[in-house]
């Protein structure tokens, strides 16, 4: 097995570390105290094309393999886990239903828009349906050439600013999976609103809202993949996205890890560093153990996805495993820096902070777990490809 980059991989993970160091990680403090997006490093990430990594090579992007696009998360979320998640959003989760169902002219619409600078936002989770996707009740009726979407999207990322929407809606509940329709939805169509900005425990430098639709008309063209056909695009979407949230997580502890090596390195106490001390040694052990492997398996999910091999058990172990891990590394780095780890002097708060939602979006660790266990009884385990 070779573990090496490729040439262009490591180019584009090196560029992301470098923006990441320079732009975003002397400045994440200051944006999740004052709980605002930065709209000015957004901008400069989209020259830069960090804000398109997700459009293929004959749409005018980059055509980033999936290991690629994974890196530069994994990169931007070692410097501020918010703007890592306002990138998957848009240019990942938003946009996957694209890549996975969208038509030619869809495509060129949706990638056209990316490319002149339009954020996205994935409207799926709503107040009264969260795992429980197909519970929604969001409403597309037809009318004509249209379809008209009435209901309200909860915990939107992306929601206070992103200019176009790819939004889930039920023809009718009874219908379950067979009534299930996606849309491209422009932010400019009579009747989008947005809420109020969440007031957020971490990642508070993305924008967090809800989306509101009231009576918006969305002409038939923009339904992604036909008429109650959009579960299956549903299912790719987020399978695809627990590997980018995995990715995030690994960040996450890798920043959280290094944080902690270099204050054990530098406290000074009974006469010399509290690196040497064992207590100190074994936890640094295990944070780098579970970073290490958080990794490797978001690696291995982007390797099957970019050799069209089965991914959705390993995707689902890879964000359970990393988000979990990501957790747990960051309390511990709070506990190596002791009361200092506990003021905001010190970033590991923060770490500890963001690390929690990757436990909860894309699909709860429980949900990871639901999926990975359902497989493992149908399928049993199949540890090679």
């Amino acid at each position: 097995m070779n573990f090496r980059l490729t040439e262009e991989q490591e180019m584009i993970r090196k560029m992301a570390a470098d923006f990441a160091a320079n732009e975003i990680t002397p400045n994440a403090g200051e944006w999740d105290k004052a709980d605002e997006v930065p709209f000015d490093v957004i901008a400069n990430m989209q020259e830069l094309g960090l804000m398109t990594i997700g459009i293929p090579a004959e749409y005018g992007g980059d055509g980033l393999d999936w290991l690629s696009k994974y890196l530069v998360i994994d990169e931007i979320a070692q410097g501020d886990a918010g703007l890592a998640t306002t990138v998957v959003a848009s240019s990942l989760l938003a946009s996957d239903p694209i890549w996975v169902g969208a038509n030619e002219e869809q495509k060129k619409w949706w990638y056209g828009r990316m490319l002149d600078g339009a954020v996205a936002a994935f409207c799926l989770t709503e107040p009264g349906a969260g795992s429980d996707a197909l519970g929604m009740s969001c409403k597309c009726v037809k009318d004509g050439n249209e379809y008209i979407l009435n209901g309200t999207k909860q915990f939107i990322t992306n929601g206070g600013f992103a200019k176009i929407f790819t939004v889930f809606a039920t023809l009718d509940k009874k219908l379950g999976n067979k009534g299930l329709c996606a849309f491209m939805v422009d932010k400019d169509f009579p009747g989008v609103s947005i809420g109020p900005k969440e007031d957020k425990l971490g990642i508070r430098s993305t924008s967090t809202t809800q989306v509101i639709f009231e009576d918006v008309r969305v002409p038939a063209w923009m339904m992604l993949g036909g008429e109650g056909k959009a579960t299956p695009i549903l299912m790719e979407t987020l399978d695809l996205s627990r590997t980018a949230i995995a990715a995030m997580a690994t960040g996450i502890a890798t920043a959280a890890l290094n944080s902690a090596i270099a204050y054990a390195a530098e406290r000074q106490q009974f006469g010399k560093a509290i690196s040497s001390f064992q207590a100190i040694q074994f936890m640094l052990a295990d944070m780098a153990a579970a970073t290490e492997t958080s990794r490797l398996l978001y690696q291995k999910a982007a390797w099957l996805q970019d050799n069209d091999l089965p991914f959705k058990m390993v995707s689902n172990m890879a964000k359970m495993y990393a988000a979990d891990s990501a957790m747990k590394v960051t309390v511990d780095a709070v506990q190596v820096l002791g009361g200092y780890g506990y003021t905001k002097e010190y970033p590991v708060e923060k770490y500890m902070r963001d690390a929690k939602i990757t436990q909860i979006f894309e699909g709860t660790v429980q949900v990871q777990r639901m999926v990975i266990g359902k497989y493992l009884s149908s399928n049993g385990y199949n540890y090679y490809v």
